[in-house]
């Protein structure tokens, strides 16, 4: 998809994006309208009014999960013959309208952190801001590790200055993926030096060096070539993290129960006009039938 890319604003966490596409009148969701639903449940952007909006966080939540889009139909559906492959999700608001909303997921690009200033080091950063990777350049007297977390990609290009603090910090970091660029002698001492001094070894596995496929003799900008080719491979064979990550996200903790009145699912929270009769908490979806159930019940 040609979304632009916000998952800097929301942490760089994966979320989903929900478009109306359709719309029966009357209804608060005009098409066009769009939102971006995080995987814990945040909305940025508007859908609709409160009737769709929990379906709509529900089921992106679900595209987050299975990585696949779907086209929902919300509304009435008892006569409705619906297309292959949309999901009919029963809605009856007291505006009686009816959306169809597509949700597709969105990953975040990969979050380069090159350090380092040599010249190979910037071609490094350039070719992977080419492919539209969120990318770094630090040098590294100034990297400490806080610019990293789990979903990182960091290449260590000090080349001699200083690479055993960097490969430390780096390491404690816990990136996706770390690599060293530096032969295999160098590589090896680095890695031993550090473990001497008592970096855990599982630290210190998590270490590809020398980073970058063998391409022979190369120049240093070939060499940066490399690097990237080979993390371009190890995407592609899903060995970051972001990948895997996706499967475990959560759902959201709240209960879903149907609105007696109307018959839609909605979240059993205090959002939700909570109300109690004979010892027994309804939830519903608008004010209205909350106060049609209860009319009812005092009858």
């Amino acid at each position: 998809m040609n979304e632009p890319d916000i998952s800097a604003d929301l942490g760089g966490q994966e979320y989903a994006v929900a478009t109306v596409v359709w719309r029966q009148a009357p209804s608060s969701g005009q098409i066009g309208s769009r939102a971006y639903v995080t995987a814990d449940g945040q909305v940025h952007g508007w859908i609709g009014g409160a009737c769709a909006e929990p379906t709509v966080i529900r089921e992106a939540q679900r595209v987050i999960r299975e990585g696949e889009p779907r086209l929902l139909y919300l509304g009435a559906s008892d006569e409705l013959v619906l297309p292959e492959g949309m999901t009919a999700i029963p809605m009856s608001c007291q505006s009686e309208g009816a959306l169809q909303i597509y949700i597709e997921p969105v990953h975040p690009p990969v979050h380069l952190v090159v350090v380092g200033r040599s010249p190979m080091a910037q071609t490094l950063a350039q070719l992977a801001r080419a492919l539209g990777w969120r990318t770094e350049l630090i040098d590294g007297s100034d990297f400490v590790g806080a610019e990293v977390d789990q979903r990182s990609v960091v290449v260590v290009a000090t080349q001699g200055h200083g690479d055993e603090d960097v490969v430390r910090h780096a390491a404690s970091a816990m990136p996706a993926y770390l690599g060293l660029v530096a032969s295999h002698k160098r590589g090896e001492a680095v890695l031993g030096y550090l473990g001497e001094r008592g970096v855990p070894q599982h630290l210190l596995e998590r270490v590809r060096t020398p980073v970058g496929l063998d391409l022979g003799r190369t120049t240093h900008q070939e060499i940066a070539v490399s690097i990237l080719a080979e993390l371009v491979q190890v995407r592609a064979a899903g060995g970051f993290a972001v990948e895997p990550v996706r499967r475990a996200l959560p759902l959201l903790t709240v209960a879903d129960v149907v609105d007696p009145v109307c018959g839609m699912t909605v979240p059993a929270d205090a959002a939700h006009f909570p109300a109690e009769v004979d010892g027994t908490t309804y939830h519903f979806c608008c004010v209205g039938c909350r106060d049609a159930f209860l009319a009812k019940a005092e009858a």
